[in-house]
């Protein structure tokens, strides 16, 4: 992922309001490895259940705010995103408010992403021989590359239904 500023993510934001853009807490952004990031995602330290998911579409920013839970499910899931499976705790439902005029009138949509949105973390992990098919470095390379491309393509999929007016 591309560096972002500030301003630029506030902007990105295509389902918040003025009011929303500007109560926003925005992340350490200095410290990010954003090289190793495949899109922003963090929960507002300032309001406990407003979260924030930020990634490229077609080289422009896109930015959705969540509605965190409040609580836990406490039963194992698996994230839509990075589709790696946790307890109930590593595991959250959040909810977007779609963009324009039917996020105006109440209609939302929903997934399950990793609840501390480590999810570029969890596609890099070192993958066990049974997923590489080999002990081998370069099986074990492609399968980290085909969980990146994965990652990116349903987290882009998902912002672009928050997007969507139809």
């Amino acid at each position: 992922m591309n560096p972002l500023t500030e301003p630029q993510i506030r902007a990105s934001l295509v389902n918040a309001t003025r009011s929303e853009r500007q109560r926003m807490i925005v992340p350490g952004l200095a410290e990010l490895r954003w090289d190793r990031l495949d899109y922003l995602g963090w929960r507002d330290r300032k309001q406990p259940l407003a979260a924030y998911a930020v990634a490229e579409v077609d080289g422009e920013p896109v930015g959705i705010i969540l509605r965190a839970p409040g609580t836990s499910s406490r039963r194992a899931a698996m994230c839509a995103w990075c589709e790696d499976v946790g307890d109930g705790d590593d595991t959250s439902l959040y909810v977007a408010r779609r963009a324009g005029a039917p996020g105006r009138k109440g209609n939302t949509i929903g997934t399950l992403i990793c609840t501390d949105f480590r999810c570029s973390r969890n596609v890099r992990r070192r993958p066990t021989l049974a997923e590489a098919g080999a002990d081998d470095d370069d099986a074990r390379a492609v399968v980290v590359e085909r969980r990146i491309a994965g990652l990116r393509e349903r987290s882009r999929r998902f912002l672009d239904e928050v997007r969507s007016t139809a």
